[in-house]
C-alpha cells in the first residue's frame, strides 16, 4: 500500500506538471518586433492582388451574394466539419461588428500566427497555417485594400463545436505541429522565378493545400501527400489531385492550367464545379503573370498517386 501510494502520488504531480507545462506551451503568441516592422505603409491597388489570390470573398462574403455585393464581408457561411460547424466571422470595416477597429498589426497577428487582438487562439478553419507564409507587406497591403471596402453591420453566428474542440487554448498545442512559416516544397537552387512565384502564391496566399491535401486525425495537412487530393472538409466529395500524379493532372500543359484558373474551362471544355467555382472567379482576378507562375508550380510539384478517380477537371 505505501508504494502505491507512492505510484499514485508521483502520477499525480506528474500530470500535474504536465498540465502546466502545456498550459505553458499552448500560449498565444504574438508577432514578434522584427516582423512587425516589416509591416510598412500598405498600398491599397496591390492589395486587391492579396484580397483575391487569398479568396477573402469565399468564406467571408454573404452566402449567396453575386456581383459587388461579395466585397460586403459579412460572413455568416457555415462551414460543416468532423469538428463541428465552423462560421466565418465579419471581416467587414464595421468597427463593432466586422474588423474596423483593428490595426495593421492586429490583421497581422491574425494572419501569420492565428492570434486575435484580444489574445485568443483563432480556430484553424480560417487557413493562417498557410497564410504564415506570406510576407508581411503583403499583409500590409491587404489590410490597406480590406480599408476600402464598405462597412457591414451584422455579427455572424458563432461556431458549435462539442468537447474537447471548444477550447480553443488547445489550439496552441495544434500550433506547435502544423504552423510554420517555412515553404511545404523545397525548391532547388536554380529553380526559375516563376516557379518560386508560384509556389508563394499556392502554399501562401492562394492556400490551396488546405484543400487539395489530405488531413491526419488532428486536422493538420500531410505535407508528404501535398496537393495529392482528399476528401471535402466538408465531409462530402472530394477534392482532386492537382500535381502530376496519377489521378491528377499531369497530361495538362502550364497552359491548360493557366487558362482554367483564367475561364473555369478544361482542356476538353469542361467547366468548373463545386466549391472551385468560387477558386476559379478569384483565381479569374489575378494577372495572366499570376496564374503562369501557379501553373509552373504546379507541374514543378512532386507527383502524388492518390487513391481518387481520375477526373477531367480539378472541380474543387
Amino acid at each position: 500500500m505505501p508504494l502505491l501510494k507512492k505510484l499514485i502520488g508521483a502520477a499525480l504531480v506528474l500530470g500535474g506538471v504536465g498540465a502546466v507545462a502545456a498550459w505553458f506551451m499552448s500560449a498565444p503568441v504574438r508577432l514578434d518586433a522584427e516582423t512587425v516592422a516589416q509591416l510598412g505603409p500598405g498600398d491599397a491597388a496591390r492589395g486587391k492582388r492579396i484580397f483575391y489570390a487569398g479568396g477573402c470573398t469565399s468564406c467571408h462574403a454573404k452566402p449567396g451574394s453575386q456581383g459587388e455585393a461579395r466585397l460586403q464581408l459579412a460572413g455568416g457561411l457555415q462551414l460543416k466539419t468532423p469538428f463541428g460547424t465552423f462560421v466565418p466571422p465579419n471581416i467587414s470595416q464595421n468597427a463593432k461588428d466586422g474588423i474596423g477597429a483593428w490595426t495593421e498589426e492586429d490583421l497581422a497577428n491574425a494572419m501569420l500566427n492565428g492570434v486575435s487582438p484580444g489574445g485568443e487562439h483563432f480556430y484553424p478553419a480560417f487557413p493562417y497555417a498557410s497564410y504564415a507564409r506570406m510576407k508581411p507587406s503583403d499583409i500590409a497591403d491587404l489590410y490597406a485594400f480590406l480599408k476600402t471596402l464598405p462597412a457591414v453591420a451584422g455579427k455572424a453566428p458563432g461556431h458549435t463545436l462539442g468537447f474537447p474542440f471548444n477550447i480553443r487554448r488547445g489550439i496552441g498545442l495544434w500550433k506547435l505541429l502544423y504552423l510554420s512559416p517555412q515553404p511545404v516544397i523545397a525548391l532547388p537552387e536554380g529553380t526559375p522565378d516563376k516557379v518560386m512565384a508560384g509556389r508563394y502564391l499556392v502554399e501562401g496566399p492562394g492556400h490551396c493545400g488546405e484543400c487539395h491535401t489530405p488531413r491526419d486525425l488532428a486536422g493538420g495537412t500531410k505535407k508528404a501527400e501535398w496537393l495529392a487530393g482528399a476528401t471535402a472538409a466538408e465531409g462530402s466529395g472530394i477534392v482532386p489531385n492537382v500535381t502530376s500524379g496519377e489521378g491528377g493532372i499531369g497530361d495538362w500543359s502550364d497552359a491548360d492550367i493557366a487558362n482554367y484558373l483564367e475561364t473555369g474551362f478544361t482542356p476538353d471544355f469542361d467547366s468548373v464545379g463545386g466549391a472551385m467555382v468560387d477558386v476559379q472567379r478569384n483565381m479569374a482576378q489575378l494577372t495572366p503573370e499570376d496564374r503562369a507562375a501557379i501553373a509552373a508550380y504546379l507541374k514543378a510539384a512532386p507527383p502524388h498517386p492518390n487513391g481518387y478517380p481520375a477526373r477531367k477537371k480539378p472541380a474543387g
